[in-house]
């Protein structure tokens, strides 16, 4: 059963597709960051082996280059969310019409995400929001929804 009956403005969406989500998210989130530092680790071994210690010298980057492309992947794969997310039975659709998330919102959505952390503020907004949206969830116009 979708959490989306073609959920638009005037139709919204079910009650219990947000049940949870708030405390469901912070554990994913927190299983996602464990995910992602242990594939840059893995990336930054192999390609510090593979070039003789030369790539040392491209390294900084790694961890948001490996967390934009697999966040962006993820949620705009078949399964519509990160491993974390899924863990957590959470799912990431677009609001206004709760169909799959292209690629280019999932990753803006990432990059606001790990930009957010700078203030944190920011994630009050969640708690005063309907939906229990974020704020970088509105602008990149996604929800995260219970897959049910």
């Amino acid at each position: 059963m979708s959490n989306f009956a073609a959920a638009t403005p005037t139709q919204p969406l079910r009650a219990d597709a947000l049940a949870g989500v708030r405390s469901r998210r912070i554990l994913a989130v927190c299983f996602d960051l464990v995910l992602v530092s242990v594939l840059v680790a893995l990336v930054w071994i192999v390609s510090i082996v593979l070039t003789l210690g030369l790539a040392l010298f491209f390294l900084p980057p790694l961890y948001p280059i490996v967390a934009f492309f697999y966040n962006g992947l993820s949620v705009s794969g078949a399964k519509m969310a990160t491993p974390g997310m899924r863990a957590m039975d959470l799912e990431m659709r677009m609001h206004d019409t709760g169909a799959r998330v292209p690629f280019v919102n999932a990753a803006v959505q990432a990059v606001l995400f790990y930009l957010s952390w700078f203030f944190p503020p920011i994630f009050l907004v969640s708690l005063v929001d309907a939906e229990k949206r974020c704020l970088h969830d509105i602008i990149a116009g996604v929800v995260v929804v219970r897959r049910l």
